[in-house]
């Protein structure tokens, strides 16, 4: 049975070093009878971890190039550290939650998006089944984005970018709102000035003309896929205290993205 209002997060990767306030309001609204599902980032934590290995992080379009011993230490630090500490912060706040990536109960197919990219993944078809007994069973599932799908015939690992991670599941579920908790207040202009409310067409326009670059393209093409089933996109500064809870309670700042 789906469970209906859900509410996707996305968390990225540099709202992580503000956990103690994003897990806070995790825990609150799902004791507050909230349905969640989040998705979680850790792009810094990858790049930290290769720089210590000696390798320059490169990215295309907002997207990790991924090479193979690049999509190992991917997914060894979303699939396994990272997941398990924020498992671990929203337990300690007596919430319950369940960590998993898009490899488990097939959640995430994927194919290689562009073979100049590597082992990045584009996402095919998404099985929601696991989510929802999750949701059903009063578990907040928190998903890793690596997943799976096949290469010359072989399955193999994928690196997946979260943002499009969290539009695909927003829109199999079918979510009430996509949340994405960010390090930037919202979309801007070309005037430099905040977009508080952008239609599906102009977020579009404001891509193919080149107004939104780097890591905001993803977000923007999830939105987009979102939106086919989702009513509304939030993107939000997520390192303000209480971002989310606040955010649940009244829409405050930010860029709302909707279908028109």
């Amino acid at each position: 049975m789906r469970q209906k209002n859900v509410v996707v997060v996305k968390i990225g990767g540099g709202v992580l070093g503000n956990r103690d306030s994003t897990m806070e309001d995790l825990a609150k609204l799902q004791k507050q009878g909230v349905p969640l599902i989040v998705i979680h980032g850790g792009g810094q934590v990858v790049s930290d971890w290769l720089s210590c290995l000696g390798v320059s992080p490169c990215f295309v379009r907002g997207l990790r190039v991924t090479d193979k011993e690049t999509l190992r230490t991917v997914v060894a630090l979303l699939g396994g550290l990272v997941n398990k500490e924020l498992v671990m912060a929203i337990q300690a706040l007596g919430g319950k939650v369940v960590g998993l990536s898009g490899c488990d109960g097939n959640l995430l197919r994927a194919r290689m998006k562009d073979p100049e990219l590597g082992y990045v993944g584009e996402i095919v078809s998404v099985d929601a089944s696991l989510l929802e007994t999750l949701l059903g069973a009063g578990y907040i599932p928190l998903v890793a984005p690596v997943c799976t799908g096949l290469v010359n015939g072989e399955e193999s690992l994928f690196n997946v970018n979260g943002d499009s991670v969290a539009g695909e599941i927003a829109g199999a579920v079918s979510a009430r709102e996509l949340i994405f908790l960010t390090d930037v207040d919202g979309i801007y202009d070309e005037s430099g000035k905040a977009v508080p409310k952008l239609g599906r067409k102009e977020a579009r326009r404001m891509v193919d003309a080149g107004l939104i670059s780097g890591g905001m393209i993803p977000k923007i093409e999830a939105s987009l896929k979102a939106l086919l089933t989702t009513r509304i996109v939030r993107i939000i500064d997520g390192r303000e205290p209480h971002a989310l809870f606040n955010e649940i309670s009244s829409e405050v700042g930010g860029t709302t993205i909707v279908a028109e």
